[in-house]
């Protein structure tokens, strides 16, 4: 694949581009609801869009360093952090819309479905630890935190994303309906399970050439 950099005013470009098509969903949703096209339930296609798309974000935002090995456009790097941002958007507006429409802003209320529920449970975790990755998104945020420390908190992404999609299945099981969510679930497990390949071979080879220097 040809090794493509974009110049700083091409990847700025690229950045608003994104920045757009990410809010995209976003301007549907808030057009429909304007026009009052959500459908005989209005709550349940606002949690489901928001959801949905929750889902397809973070499997772009997992997706991005697999990308950048294989292509070895390392400047995809660079859009890791927006993706990521609107993983943490969109769960914002799937969690608003539970607690908005569902429990009117009863935080007791919400806290007994969440324990009751087993699928609710899951999905607030999740939530709840896409609040510190967000929050030290910023460079100051690594800056303080240190590389290493920063890498060890952002790989909770992982977990996130298992949690997510069990979050999903749960939900669907009561409809009896696993399609959409055993498509995920494959392609976020791809996903990570590339990343265990790499840190597997990276180990070997580390242990290899360690070997060759006794």
């Amino acid at each position: 694949m040809m090794n493509f950099h974009p110049a700083p005013r091409q990847l700025a470009f690229i950045k608003s581009l994104l920045f757009i098509l990410a809010l995209l969903p976003f301007g549907r949703l808030a057009l429909f609801t304007y026009t009052d096209q959500l459908g005989a339930n209005p709550v349940e296609f606002i949690t489901r869009n928001t959801g949905d798309w929750t889902l397809y974000f973070l499997c772009l935002t997992l997706a991005v360093t697999p990308l950048r090995r294989l292509s070895k456009w390392n400047w995809l790097i660079k859009l890791r952090r927006m993706l990521g941002l609107f993983v943490f958007f969109y769960a914002s507006l799937h969690f608003t819309t539970f607690l908005w429409f569902d429990h009117f802003f009863d935080v007791s209320e919400m806290l007994a479905d969440v324990i009751k529920r087993p699928f609710i449970t899951v999905g607030f975790t999740a939530f709840v630890l896409l609040i510190p990755l967000a929050v030290t998104s910023t460079n100051g945020m690594v800056r303080r935190l240190g590389g290493r420390r920063w890498q060890w908190l952002h790989r909770l992404i992982y977990v996130i994303a298992a949690l997510g999609i069990l979050h999903y299945w749960w939900m669907k099981a009561g409809k009896n309906d696993f399609e959409q969510p055993l498509i995920f679930g494959l392609i976020v497990a791809g996903l990570l399970l590339v990343r265990a390949y790499w840190a597997w071979q990276k180990r070997k080879d580390m242990q290899a050439l360690a070997g060759t220097m006794m």
